[in-house]
């Protein structure tokens, strides 16, 4: 039976572990924060479901909602109400709804961007004359920013591409890496020329729906919590975790020795299932060059915030699941999201609340400050919040910077290079919770057929 490490306790080490558990092997996680989960944590506050880092995950990316099934959840799994789906951009101190018909900033309608008072005439032409662009593959990387303005023009970075992205990544579109960030429309662009063209035509030739078509995100009705405390419960006895951090890592003849908390643990097999500042920390004894490139992966800090209000107070009940705010508008504030109206169960009757995100690191007082000094300028919220919940997540977004899928597929290479060694987290090919279950599923997967027969 091989001895297994598990380095860090997110989603992504969490998962190996409960793979390995289901195939017969024991694991060892070590993990220096108090609690299990990672980014992943839920808390009930006067009656409603707050979620600390993400809410939810995509329905098109399976590995999560497999996940939930296998832990026997699937009756707590609850869609967004996407019927109510009006996200908003604030532009020039107002808030424009995004028009009907965007896969992402891929305009797949004509009236609705016609409407728009988001983006300028000339920006719309550029987005109708979009649809006679020819194929011009390009060889290499290029960041989002030069991809979606080649397409669509620069306002459609600004006011689409740059606050869709920060929302989700933290990061900047002039230095993410379209490959890795939308990998999809690379694709489309260079069959098809046109990404509009491109998306109307895959669609099209798509099986078509009996039905309903699946809600954008799901979740647990309890939060995504549910789904840490049942792995938990499902590896308790399998599974010895430690609370302590992991320091260094050595070989030690066909095997490994990981410092942690003092003392040298000794394993045959070694996941690094943390962020990838810190898997470069301990892979600088076994290989320098893989060390760098992890170093070398950039992180961003954020903040979620989370406002409560009794709705009585709040003289305009807010509309759709929230606004994004782009740089050129911004103070502080990212995002805000409507938790009562983007997820049922979330809220009850009477309440409203607001879930702020900043991208910075933020003293928590500063960012509740922050939050409801721009409710107040951005959204006509002048009530006062009868609680407040902030949640900081300092260097824990990965940035896919231009680049990104050769450093990967090169860091990639030489940990396969080392026997024993497994990565997997959110540095690599994903960064929602669906990607980190995948990564932690495939090394489980790889552990387990590693086994001598």
């Amino acid at each position: 039976m091989p001895r297994v490490i598990i380095v860090g306790g997110g989603i992504s080490g969490l998962s190996t572990a409960y793979y390995l558990a289901k195939g017969g092997v024991p694991s060892t996680i070590l993990e220096s924060r108090p609690r299990l989960g990672g980014v992943i944590q839920t808390e009930r506050v006067e009656g409603c479901t707050i979620e600390g880092g993400p809410d939810s995950f995509l329905s098109v990316k399976p590995a999560a909602l497999e996940l939930i099934r296998e832990l026997g959840l699937a009756d707590q799994v609850i869609g967004s109400n996407d019927h109510l789906r009006v996200t908003y951009i604030r532009k020039r101190g107002r808030l424009l709804p995004m028009p009907d018909g965007l896969m992402l900033m891929v305009p797949t309608k004509i009236l609705p961007l016609l409407g728009t008072r988001l983006l300028s005439t000339r920006t719309k032409l550029r987005m109708g004359f979009e649809l006679l662009r020819h194929p011009a593959p390009k060889p290499g990387d290029e960041s989002v920013g030069e991809f979606i303005e080649e397409h669509y023009g620069r306002e459609a970075v600004d006011y689409l591409a740059e606050p869709l992205l920060s929302g989700i990544y933290g990061g900047n579109p002039d230095e993410l890496s379209v490959g890795s960030v939308l990998g999809r429309f690379v694709e489309l662009s260079n069959r098809y020329g046109s990404l509009t063209r491109g998306v109307l035509a895959e669609r099209a030739k798509a099986p078509r729906r009996h039905g309903p078509p699946p809600p954008l995100f799901q979740t647990l009705r309890g939060g995504l919590g549910q789904m840490v405390d049942a792995i938990s419960a499902a590896i308790h006895e399998a599974t010895l975790v430690r609370r302590v951090r992991a320091e260094a890592a050595e070989r030690a003849g066909s095997g490994f020795r990981i410092r942690a908390g003092g003392d040298w643990l000794e394993a045959d097999r070694v996941v690094l299932a943390c962020e990838a500042h810190s898997a470069s920390a301990l892979l600088a004894g076994l290989d320098p060059r893989a060390a760098e490139l992890l170093g070398a992966v950039p992180y961003t800090s954020s903040m979620t915030v989370a406002l409560g209000f009794n709705a009585a107070d709040v003289r305009q009940p807010p509309d759709g699941f929230g606004f994004l705010v782009p740089k050129k508008e911004r103070q502080s504030l990212v995002a805000c999201t409507w938790i009562g109206t983007k997820f049922p169960y979330r809220v009850p009757e009477g309440k409203i609340v607001a879930r702020c995100f900043f991208s910075s690191g933020e003293e928590e007082s500063a960012a509740t400050a922050s939050a409801e000094r721009e409710l107040l300028e951005i959204a006509g919220i002048r009530a006062q919040p009868v609680f407040a919940r902030a949640f900081g997540w300092p260097r824990s977004m990965a940035q896919y910077t231009v680049g990104h899928a050769a450093r990967v597929a090169e860091v990639q290479a030489r940990a396969a290079a080392i026997a024993g060694l497994y990565l997997a987290g959110n540095a690599y090919e994903g960064i929602g919770v669906p990607d980190c279950i995948r990564l932690g599923r495939r090394a489980a997967e790889a552990i387990l057929s590693s086994r001598p027969a």
